[in-house]
């Protein structure tokens, strides 16, 4: 699981989504009681080595003391965790920084119509639309994982596919590492149609 996250640190830092230090990920490595293995805070994902990642507890806490800490949005992971996602990827590209800024107003992000809509999880023809929570940046990340955790339990109508973080970037999940990456390169994707598009309109 190390190696398959070091690798999408060198994949993601290659398409100029994890640049310089920006960006965590985690995989759970086990359930009960729960347990992530994720990126230590502070280095370079596109050269990530395996003695930069850390394990933690349910309440992003080391489970082994040492020089590494967890990344400040540790508790991001844990709650997506907590309701099912078996990996966690954040990535900081320049659409969905530039996107997040420009729709918080909005609450989020609608892209519907897309034939790459298809490669998120649970959708099966381009005949749908995702909605992308935006949520505005902020440093009390416990007070966003309280309510990323609220909505995750809204059964009505429970937070899908990702959230973007305002000025900031994604935060995207599966069921394991390679499940997270596909939501990864398709939400990027259409983060870059959907400002190409708008620059072609001068919808911006």
């Amino acid at each position: 699981m190390t190696q398959e996250l070091m690798e999408c640190g060198s994949d993601f830092h290659r398409r100029g989504w994890s640049l310089g230090t920006s960006s965590n990920y985690s995989v759970v490595i086990e359930r009960d009681p729960l347990t992530l293995l994720m990126t230590g805070s502070g280095f370079d994902k596109g050269r990530l080595r395996p003695e930069q990642f850390v394990m933690v507890d349910e309440q992003a806490r080391l489970l082994s003391p040492g020089p590494l800490k967890p990344s400040a949005e540790a508790l991001l992971h844990t709650v997506l965790a907590r309701y099912g996602a078996g990996a966690v990827l954040h990535t900081h590209s320049v659409a969905a920084t530039v996107l997040s800024e420009h729709f918080l107003k909005d609450g989020g992000l609608r892209i519907a119509g897309y034939e790459m809509l298809k490669g998120l999880a649970g959708i099966t023809t381009h005949e749908a639309e995702a909605w992308i929570e935006i949520y505005p940046n902020t440093q009390d990340i416990a007070a966003l994982a309280t309510v990323i955790e609220a909505r995750l339990q809204n059964a009505a109508n429970p937070l899908r596919h990702g959230f973007l973080m305002a000025g900031h970037g994604l935060y995207t999940w599966g069921c394991d590492i390679a499940a997270a990456r596909r939501q990864v390169e398709v939400l990027e994707f259409l983060f870059e149609v959907v400002t190409q598009k708008r620059l072609l309109s001068g919808a911006f």
